[in-house]
This record gives structure tokens, C-alpha cells and sequence, in this order.
């Protein structure tokens, strides 16, 4: 056979020892375009691709550089442990694991900054810790963020990155849709402001609790929002969907959210929805 005849090449013994320099953690692969981005250049671009304008996700950090005024923000120091309710062996290690992997304690980072100036309470959610997923911490978070903006009389911006609730904490996590939905009744009756950000994904009890409550809706371009997922609604119902169905784009369409913004936009467009809200203009 002709594979038979093929000689595999042997490199002089001097290129066996030459080693490549290539920096480790420096690059990364758009999902969409597949093409290599400097991280760095990545970063500068808001976690954006500069090929085809794909939307990365982005760390709760990043995130907050991205929206709060410089060393503006301050977290609420709220001391909750996630619990292990279901006395799952390795849920306690997962917590540990990612806590040391992403820098993060929990799912959520909530806590005051100001926005060009116009003082908020924020929550940012991230989608790198167990998915976002809402257990008891995280919605005793978004609960307490909120009554801290009922308390001073500040509008509430929640930026929503979820898989949905925790499995690992069972109907606990199931509770925290109608904990947050009742605190944000309050905040309505106070007649303060709540803007709801969706970014991708957001699903399943964030998507039908706090995050759908927003005065205003905003999400980001190719953002993923619903409650369950294509295959699972398709298979429930025997129909197939239509094309596009629980992005952004087909949300706004559909009238569920009120804007898509653009990454780069985000902040001064939240910065005049309160000073309109304020009565105030920019």
C-alpha cells in the first residue's frame, strides 16, 4: 500500500532540542469565529471579539470595571456560608475548587458605586461559578441588595448571568425566586428604580423571578434568555422552534425586554435612564 511507502521524517538531532516559546494563559479562541485573540486585546475591547463582534462572558470584576466609576464600588460585607442541605459529598469540594479558580466567593457580587457620578446599588452575577446558578447565598445577596436600596433610597441595577436554580440545594433554591420577587415588590411600592440587565445566558428561576421584574430590561446583543432550553421545550410541546428563538434579538422583537445595548454603551446609557428616572437630564 501506498501508506506502506511513506517514511516518517526524522529532525536533525539538534531540532529535537529547540524549544518553543509560546506564553501560556495569553490567548483565547472566539467560540464564533474561531479565530486566536490576544487576551489582552481582548480585554481592552470589553471581552468582545474585534473580528465578529462576539460577546464573551465576563468576570464579576471585569464586569464592575466596566460600569462602576473608579474605586467607587463597595461590597456589602454579608457573612453567608452556602450551606449543604441535601448532604452531597462533593458539593462542598466544588465550592472550595471554584472559589480558588475564579476568585469569587459566590455566584454574586453585590454591593454600592456610582455610575458617572449617579450613586446605585449593583449586583453582577457570574456565569463562571457553578453557572450562576441561585442557591440560598445568592439570593439572600440580591434580597439583601435590595432592601439596601429601599434603606437609602437608591435605584437597583441587577446585571443577570444564570443556568438557573441550584440543584445541588433542592426546593431551597427554588424559594429564592419568591424571596427576591417579594423584596422587589417592596421596591416597587417604594417607587424606586430597577433596571434589569440580561446578559448571556439567563435562564431558568433567575429568568422567571428578579430578572423579568426590571422597570426597564436591557440585554446584551446575542444574549441566551429563557427559561428552559430549546431542546427541552421542543421535545416537551413536539414542535420545533423558530430560528433564533430566545435570543435577545427575538425577545425585543416579541416585546419582552425594551433594549439591546451594546457592550461599550452600557454604562452611560444606565447613567441617563437615572437621571431621566431622576428627572434630570444628561
Amino acid at each position: 500500500m501506498i501508506v506502506d511507502k511513506i517514511k516518517k521524517r526524522n529532525l536533525p538531532e539538534k531540532n529535537k532540542k529547540i524549544k518553543i516559546d509560546i506564553p501560556v494563559g495569553k490567548w483565547a479562541k472566539c467560540e464564533k469565529c474561531k479565530e486566536i485573540i490576544y487576551k489582552e486585546t481582548l480585554r481592552e475591547n470589553l471581552s468582545v471579539c474585534p473580528n465578529c463582534g462576539h460577546y464573551f462572558r465576563m468576570h464579576i470584576n471585569k464586569r464592575l470595571e466596566s460600569i462602576i466609576d473608579k474605586d467607587t464600588y463597595k461590597k456589602f460585607n454579608i457573612n453567608i456560608e452556602t450551606n449543604n442541605p441535601l448532604e452531597l459529598e462533593d458539593y462542598p469540594k466544588k465550592l472550595k475548587s471554584l472559589r480558588e479558580k475564579t476568585g469569587i466567593e459566590e455566584a454574586v457580587s453585590a454591593g454600592t458605586g456610582k455610575i458617572n457620578g449617579e450613586e446605585v446599588v449593583i449586583c453582577v452575577m457570574d456565569s463562571g461559578f457553578l453557572m450562576g446558578s441561585m442557591g440560598i447565598v445568592v439570593g439572600e445577596k440580591i434580597t439583601y441588595a435590595v432592601e439596601q436600596a429601599i434603606e437609602k433610597r437608591l435605584p437597583l441595577i441587577i446585571f443577570s448571568a444564570s443556568g438557573g436554580a441550584r440543584m445541588q440545594e433542592g426546593i431551597i433554591s427554588l424559594m429564592q425566586m419568591a424571596k427576591t420577587t417579594s423584596a422587589l415588590t417592596k421596591l416597587d411600592k417604594a417607587g424606586l428604580l430597577y433596571i434589569s440587565v440580561l446578559t448571556d445566558p439567563t435562564y431558568g428561576g433567575v429568568t422567571a423571578s428578579f430578572a423579568s421584574l426590571g422597570d426597564i430590561v436591557l440585554a446584551e446583543p446575542g444574549a441566551m434568555i429563557g427559561f428552559a432550553g430549546k431542546r427541552v421545550i421542543e421535545q416537551t410541546i413536539g414542535e420545533q422552534l423558530p430560528e433564533g428563538f430566545q435570543t435577545a434579538e427575538f425577545l425585543l422583537e416579541h416585546g419582552f425586554i425594551d433594549k439591546i445595548v451594546e457592550r461599550k454603551d452600557l454604562k452611560n446609557t444606565l447613567s441617563k435612564l437615572i437621571s431621566f428616572h431622576k428627572g434630570g437630564e444628561k
